[in-house]
């Protein structure tokens, strides 16, 4: 079974259902639904589908409406969608397709039609979450990249606006790096930028921590529901990390070996707060850093 290949069948019968899993289990990972509601459901999950086989005819909302509002939400308007219908109607798969589907399968179910109609869009849909990854990874240090960030900050600061839950940002930069760059040249530059990203991610211990390479030498982390103290902890975490990594620097003005100054901000959901505001602050507490001595965390 392909584990990274997810497929979500949608019927209201138990038994197409059992039909169709069977038919499909051997290559892909099955999840079930059995209503409209629990569809839209499963594709907000942290594992959504890579593809859903969706029946027309359901009790509440049915198959046809099912699909507009996938397609309308920016979650999960990328998934394919397959009808699965007894209808034969060329109206009617014609109104399918306007609505997004990428195929119909019709009952009742022929093993090499519904293996061979599924197949294709998950291929597709696996070149698409490829090319999408690295157009949001840094191809140096291969962490998110500033793109990511930016998507990533404006959608946890919506969360943290639902929740009314605090949320903390943690700019770094790495003291010198151009005096590093000129004295031990760009190969070791790269290196110590590779070196730097993987002890940041190392010092993260939950799924919600975001490490992100801002520009340059400069990297930021995002830390939802973490307050001022917890985000100094970590930030204190990630300083130290870059020190034990005893990457030597004899062109630094502040240490004989790599180091971080790194800023810290939080706010709450409560306040109105947009990513430039919440950037602008770790950025001042950065300054702070930097004006107090380097190798140091600082919040504003």
């Amino acid at each position: 079974m392909n584990e990274s290949s997810r497929i979500l069948i949608v019927d209201d019968e138990r038994h197409n259902i059992k039909v169709l899993t069977e038919h499909l289990r051997e290559e892909y990972k099955i999840m079930a639904a059995k209503t409209g509601e629990q569809a839209l459901n499963a594709v907000q999950g942290p594992k959504p589908p890579d593809l859903i086989l969706l029946d027309i005819m359901m009790p509440g909302i049915n198959g046809h409406e099912v699909c507009r509002k996938l397609k309308a939400d920016n979650h999960s308007m990328h998934i394919p969608v397959i009808f699965v219908s007894a209808l034969d109607a060329s109206d009617d798969e014609s109104h399918g397709f306007e609505l997004g589907a990428v195929d119909y399968i019709t009952k009742p179910f022929t093993p090499a039609i519904v293996k061979a109609r599924v197949r294709t869009p998950i291929q597709l849909k696996q070149k698409s979450d490829l090319l999408e990854r690295m157009a949001s990874i840094d191809g140096l240090t291969e962490i998110p990249n500033r793109r990511n960030f930016d998507g990533m900050l404006e959608r946890e600061l919506r969360r943290a606006a639902r929740n009314g839950s605090l949320l903390s940002l943690i700019v770094m930069d790495i003291d010198f790096f151009k005096k590093y760059n000129d004295y031990y040249g760009h190969a070791e530059g790269d290196d110590c930028l590779r070196r730097v990203a993987k002890a940041l991610t190392g010092c993260m211990r939950r799924a919600s921590d975001f490490a992100a390479r801002y520009g340059g030498e400069e990297f930021a982390v995002i830390l939802p529901e973490t307050d001022r103290h917890g985000a100094m902890i970590v930030a204190e975490k990630m300083r130290l990390g870059v020190v034990q990594l005893n990457i030597g620097h004899a062109a630094s003005d502040v240490a004989d070996h790599v180091s971080l100054s790194l800023g810290v901000a939080t706010v709450s959901g409560h306040q109105d707060s947009s990513p430039v505001d919440l950037v602008r602050a770790a950025d001042a507490s950065l300054y702070k850093a930097k004006e107090t001595g380097r190798n140091r965390v600082f919040f504003g």
